[in-house]
């Protein structure tokens, strides 16, 4: 195990173009290959906005989040939501229901990023610009101060391209409803008030054809039994199995420097290192 090293820096910001288009791609390939847990997703989903009755239900976060629908162009597929209500699922535990992961995730109030996702009513952004007076929010990202040297209590941990065959959910644009926060829920267990639940598609890698690995956020200092979580025999698909949030190799990092114009130093955990 160690910490970040100047060549890992290096690295990142080579393959930080490789970054974008894979998770752009990855989305893409969600959309085709996830269509029945899409289909959940948008199940639960259409039940939670039945419950929805006016604005006056819904939680505190309302007063706090924009009235308008503020956004600010980032480089290439991304797009910056400024100063609104949002979930950050980027350390978040999950855990699976056909085909679906259910991500426990914290609310966040302020700048975040995320893939554009635009329809026809808008973007990202829009989209979540409404959640408030209607019972949801939506995932995006901002840095989790947990992996931010000195002071950060966890690390990221790189499942290499070659080896890890495992699950991970990549929730940016994962829907979260507001009616689950501080609630029991089957897998993650009692939910902090501040805490939601977001639903998300799911990547498994492939060493057989994966250029790049992936990332997921675990304990630090580092614990060698963690890197269990790269392989499919404890993160799968399967209903109940636990598994995190990831992203392709060098995401944080890049979206990070996107959206704040800052470096940050993450602890970081490599296998065998």
């Amino acid at each position: 195990m160690q910490g970040e090293s100047p060549g890992e820096t290096h690295m990142a910001d080579r393959n930080a173009q490789a970054v974008e288009r894979r998770m752009a791609g990855s989305r893409r390939a969600i959309r085709v290959m996830r269509r029945l847990g899409a289909l959940a997703a948008a199940i639960v989903l259409a039940a939670a906005f039945a419950g929805f009755g006016s604005a006056s239900a819904a939680g505190p976060e309302t007063a706090a989040a924009s009235s308008g629908t503020p956004h600010a162009p980032a480089a290439d597929a991304f797009t910056i939501c400024a100063d609104q209500t949002y979930a950050l699922c980027a350390a978040a535990k999950c855990t699976m229901f056909n085909d679906v992961a259910y991500c426990s995730c914290d609310v966040k109030k302020g700048d975040s990023i995320s893939l554009t996702q635009t329809f026809k009513n808008g973007d990202v952004c829009d989209f979540n610009a409404k959640g408030p007076d209607n019972g949801y929010m939506v995932s995006t990202f901002s840095t989790p101060p947990s992996v931010v040297k000195p002071a950060g209590d966890q690390a990221i941990y790189t499942c290499e391209a070659s080896t890890s065959d495992g699950a991970y959910a990549q929730c940016d644009g994962g829907v979260c409803f507001k009616s689950s926060k501080g609630q029991n829920f089957p897998g993650l267990g009692k939910l902090e008030n501040n805490e939601i639940v977001c639903a998300c598609p799911t990547v498994t890698g492939d060493p057989d054809t994966a250029k790049i690995g992936y990332q997921i956020v675990g304990p630090y200092p580092c614990q060698d039994s963690f890197f269990n979580f790269c392989k499919s025999s404890k993160a799968n698909t399967d209903n109940g199995s636990p598994l995190y949030v990831g992203a392709p190799t060098g995401s944080a990092k890049q979206l990070s420097r996107k959206l704040s114009g800052k470096d940050f130093r993450f602890n970081q955990c490599v296998e065998g290192g």
